[in-house]
């Protein structure tokens, strides 16, 4: 046994817990990013060097990485019943009423906020986390337990020692409204139809099987009631203030997010600050709960067949506006995604003044029939612009006709196309529409691409139109006499500009093939082709069924990223990008490409007895091998654990597969 490494885990773990916690459920980070980093890439390579120290709830874990085949069904110990709710502020008046005659106690409600999200039930057995479990249909749910540890104001272990040793916690896990809008941008951007709203996509990403997707989504959560035996106080209150001080994200009464009431009148006072208020929040609530605050008027009052007596929802109403439809106009995006945006009277609308509102495709506007110069309804509900909800009928002029939907792009004139299954129209003229070129050359140079230091979206503009760049390999041909009589170009910002340029060759393959723009591909999907392929030479000669039996890889990616290595244009521009030295490969392929696992491709699937799956993975890619998530023609071998899924056997039977177990799984590896 190494005391000094188990010793230097165990402090790295607890002092990385407490950095979670300070920064993501108490906003008062107590370090910065690199410190943090510097800090948890140390206990990865301890725990990798001592894997006998292994801990399901280590902050490394924080990141996902485990693949979930299916979530198993669990049956709730407490049944998670919905809440009666209401947009009437009279039926909140009744329902007080009802509860002072249902209980002879002298009453307090506690105000929280209605968070927008998903319900989840967190189980903790002697501080730490077993358990996650969504709500399902109330009596059972699904095990989320790999997804929720990825969110960070979820804690792994808890703080303290006054908790009790065994109890359930319940929350909504939510999507921020920032990083929503981030989400769509880059969909937009990849040629994707944008996410509808922020709680679906947030309940979307919990049932993704890869965590690691999840992890990079940034969901977040709330906690806000406590179920158990031997709780700390006797009143919901009490409790959320004890979940505090263990390391829990709960309301807080400083911003007002959580309020104890005596009266009726400060009920509706609560109500009426966040009907307001409400916009400010970075993330989405739809009304407030009242409940009774404690435990035993609780249990006098008791239960519906549905929901508690003695708790209630107050819903507030969509935030809309109406105005009047000006003009409707056509985006063009750099994959050449049409996008009809209408133009709006000013008007204000959630303590912003909306002038334009997505229409988001032609079908959106024949379901509307909508038609310049009407009287329109403006919602906000997380979209990047608000959106065209409705028309108002009542206030169209008789002389107005439909809308005729762009048959041609606005920019070049080529006649748009509309793939069959698609919503969108696309401009097929990628070559020589202006708009999707330059979107091509800035989404390259962005920051989480290229990274290209003194190159900008004005710049990137004002060299495609002195005819100096068309395409990314060009950004690599220009030279400080070409540069020097641009104007707004002094010689400082050329040195710079070419200094990004020239530092830009180091930037790793996963941003590089995200750089390329290839439909479909984002951030996350680059990464895992990278991580698959290890060389875009791998990745261009792969055919469409080893693309789609990548975990994540759908039809639709597979054929993008066919199509677009099929294409004799976009191959010229990576043969010149290679002769300029940018990064086609992976340090992890340059470093293992004679390894004793090069060229074998392994599935790991069900659960092992001495790893955890990311173990495997990780032993299988230090040895030169491939990780697939799905049984394929190209498959070598099976690594068949605990609880795999009897199809995933029979397919790698029917494909002859080598199905190997374990144990002959780590000798294999030992002698390798």
């Amino acid at each position: 046994m190494n005391i000094d490494a188990e010793a230097r885990i165990k402090a790295l773990r607890d002092e990385l817990h407490t950095h979670n916690h300070r920064y993501y459920a108490e906003n008062k980070p107590s370090i910065n990013d690199y410190q943090f980093d510097l800090l948890l890439k140390e206990l990865e390579q301890l725990e990798a060097a001592h894997p006998e120290y292994a801990d399901t709830n280590s902050p490394t874990k924080r990141v996902g990485g485990d693949i979930t085949e299916r979530f198993a069904k669990v049956k709730h110990r407490y049944p998670m019943l919905s809440l009666s709710n209401t947009y009437n502020i009279d039926e909140i008046r009744d329902w007080e009423v009802r509860v002072k005659k249902g209980t002879d106690k002298k009453i307090q409600y506690v105000c929280e906020l209605k968070y927008d999200g998903v319900a989840i039930g967190i189980t903790y057995v002697k501080g730490e986390l077993l358990r996650a479990v969504t709500r399902g249909d109330g009596e059972t749910g699904e095990d989320v337990t790999a997804n929720i540890k990825t969110i960070r104001s979820v804690p792994l272990q808890l703080r303290g020692n006054d908790y009790p040793d065994d109890f359930e916690i319940r929350g909504e896990v939510f999507l921020p409204l920032a990083k929503f809008a981030e989400m769509n941008v880059q969909r937009l951007e990849d040629g994707d139809e944008p996410y509808m709203n922020p709680r679906n996509t947030a309940s979307g990403t919990l049932k993704l099987q890869d965590s690691s997707t999840v992890a990079s989504r940034s969901l977040d959560c709330f906690l806000y009631g406590i179920y158990g035996e031997r709780l700390p106080a006797h009143t919901h209150y009490g409790n959320m203030q004890a979940a505090a001080k263990w390391g829990f994200k709960v309301p807080s009464n400083l911003n007002r997010q959580i309020e104890l009431c005596s009266s009726i009148e400060e009920i509706e006072n609560f109500i009426a600050y966040w009907d307001e208020a409400r916009c400010k929040l970075p993330f989405d609530i739809d009304g407030v709960v009242i409940k009774v605050n404690d435990y035993e008027a609780q249990r006098e009052l008791g239960f519906t067949a549905k929901s508690p007596r003695w708790a209630t929802a107050y819903k507030f109403k969509a935030q809309q506006v109406s105005t009047l439809l000006e003009k409707v106009v056509y985006q063009i995006g750099r994959t050449g995604a049409i996008t009809p945006v209408a133009n709006l009277k000013p008007v204000l609308l959630a303590g912003t003044v909306v002038k334009r509102a997505s229409l988001h495709n032609a079908d959106q506007i024949a379901k509307l029939d909508l038609r310049e110069g009407d009287t329109v309804f403006v919602e906000k509900g997380g979209e990047i612009i608000p959106k065209v909800i409705a028309v108002d009928i009542s206030k169209r002029s008789s002389g107005s006709t439909p809308l005729v939907y762009a048959t041609n792009c606005n920019e070049c004139g080529t006649l748009l196309e509309r793939n069959e299954g698609e919503a969108q129209h696309y401009c097929p003229n990628a070559a020589g529409c202006p708009p999707q070129i330059k979107g091509r050359l800035e989404h390259f140079i962005s920051r989480k691409a290229m990274n290209i230091d003194g190159l900008g979206a004005e710049t990137i503009a004002q060299l495609y139109d002195e005819g100096l760049i068309a395409n990314a390999a060009d950004i690599y041909d220009l030279t400080k006499e070409q540069l020097l009589p641009l104007d707004r170009l002094a010689e400082k910002s050329v040195n710079n500009l070419l200094a990004g340029v020239l530092a830009s060759k180091a930037i790793p393959f996963e941003r590089v093939l995200y750089a390329l723009g290839i439909r479909h591909v984002g951030e996350t999907i680059a990464r895992k082709l990278a991580r698959y392929f290890g060389s875009i030479d791998a990745l261009q000669v792969a055919g469409l069924d080893e693309l789609t039996g990548i975990e994540d890889i759908g039809e639709a990616i597979a054929v993008s990223v066919h199509q677009f290595f099929a294409d004799e244009q976009n191959l010229g521009i990576i043969e010149r990008l290679k002769a300029h030295g940018l990064q086609f490969q992976t340090a992890r392929t340059a470093a293992l490409q004679d390894g004793p696992l090069s060229g074998k491709t392994f599935v790991i699937s069900g659960v092992f007895q001495n790893f955890e799956r990311d173990d495997l993975k990780l032993l299988v890619e230090t040895k030169g091998g491939k990780v697939a998530g799905s049984v394929s023609g190209k498959t070598d071998y099976l690594v068949a654990g605990e609880n795999m899924g009897p199809s995933k056997r029979k397919k790698a039977e029917d494909m002859g597969v080598t199905i190997i177990d374990e144990a002959r799984f780590t000798a294999m590896i030992n002698q390798a």
